[in-house]
């Protein structure tokens, strides 16, 4: 899916779909933006604009973020779901209509274009067939039919929480005069969870820790827990481009050994997606993943994250996540921060 497109008033505009799309100065520029925003949240940069946000799936953080960040920057947010009493949505291209859909998404594309300046698309995995929904069909029938920009709130990736993320590294590197996040460990460690989750925030927190020059080593108890080689081929190119590597470790002491940065993520096993009865006989066998105290002494003093919602005490222990390393409630507030940066830089009035 191309990134930039025209606009139906005629001028270019820009998607923000995936944070692979945009180079690391972009990103960055975001995120400095958003820094600005922090400190001073209020502001006219959406004045007028009105935003789509349109839920497919359950979300606490990022409507509530979304449609706050709108106003405050003057906007409006029109939350949309199905449960919300919006038209079943039909997205194959072709398709004969004859079963739930009432409506396809070309035509809910093109109409939102003509009431909203941006569309926000919520939709995860349906767990049947990775080959499909690696796809990221919905999304893209939206970023190819919209004639506004259309942003990514979590689909098989989740770019908006990344950002969020190194945001807040970067402010706690800052505030410990650490430095920046170039040459430094990143662990992205798989932990427990009884049910096999979406992997969106697995492959993104991958992607930007490759993209800010990161030494990133992804934790994962077999390699049928490797990402989809889309991401892990992305990130594999980042590291080489900022001189950097990109490790697969199943032994966790290794793993944890002198990291700079713990991201915890729970995620299900590709070769069993859409059967995943065999996988749990495998995930667990491995709850000692858990990130703990006793795992953390290993690290180098490393700032520990979660994306939330967060199992206490079968991801993260207590100590951990209550612990002064934690930076989860940083990196939630961003996403309110760098999301009202996004929405400015597709849309905003200058």
């Amino acid at each position: 899916m191309t990134n930039w497109k025209q606009h139906h008033h005629g001028d270019l505009m820009r998607h923000f779909l995936n944070t692979s799309d945009y180079a690391r100065a972009e990103l960055q520029a975001m995120i400095d933006e958003a820094r600005a925003m922090k400190a001073s949240p209020l502001g006219t940069a959406l004045q007028g604009k009105t935003i789509a946000l349109l839920f497919l799936n359950n979300s606490l953080r990022t409507r509530t973020s979304f449609d706050v960040g709108a106003q405050q920057l003057g906007g409006h947010a029109v939350v949309l779901s199905p449960s919300g009493g919006m038209w079943p949505l039909e997205f194959e291209e072709g398709a004969i209509m004859d079963g739930e859909a009432e409506e396809h998404a070309k035509e809910a594309a093109a109409v939102l274009s003509r009431y909203c300046d941006i569309i926000g698309v919520r939709a995860f995995p349906k767990f049947e067939n990775w080959e499909e929904d690696r796809k990221d069909k919905i999304l893209n029938a939206f970023a190819r039919h919209a004639s506004v920009p259309v942003i990514n709130m979590e689909t098989i990736t989740h770019p908006c929480q990344e950002m969020a993320h190194m945001m807040a590294l970067q402010e706690r590197f800052e505030a410990d005069e650490l430095g920046k996040t170039d040459g430094k460990k990143f662990v992205l460690t798989w932990t427990y969870h009884p049910k096999p989750l979406n992997t969106a925030v697995a492959n993104s927190a991958l992607m930007i820790a490759a993209k800010f020059g990161f030494d990133v080593t992804l934790l994962c108890p077999t390699e049928e827990y490797v990402l989809d080689r889309r991401y892990m081929e992305q990130a594999s190119k980042d590291c080489k481009a900022n001189g950097r590597s990109l490790s697969v470790v199943h032994d966790i002491d290794a793993a944890y050994a002198d990291a700079d940065v713990v991201y915890a993520k729970s995620w299900g096993a590709l070769p069993y997606f859409g059967d995943w009865a065999p996988e749990k006989e495998i995930r667990d066998q491995y709850k000692h993943f858990i990130v703990d105290e006793e795992k953390m002494q290993k690290t180098n003093n490393a700032l520990v994250s979660h994306c939330l919602p967060m199992r206490r005490n079968v991801k993260i222990t207590d100590a951990v996540f209550d612990g002064p390393t934690c930076i989860a409630y940083e990196e939630a507030e961003n996403r309110l921060h760098v999301q009202k940066a996004i929405m400015t830089a597709l849309v905003g009035n200058r």
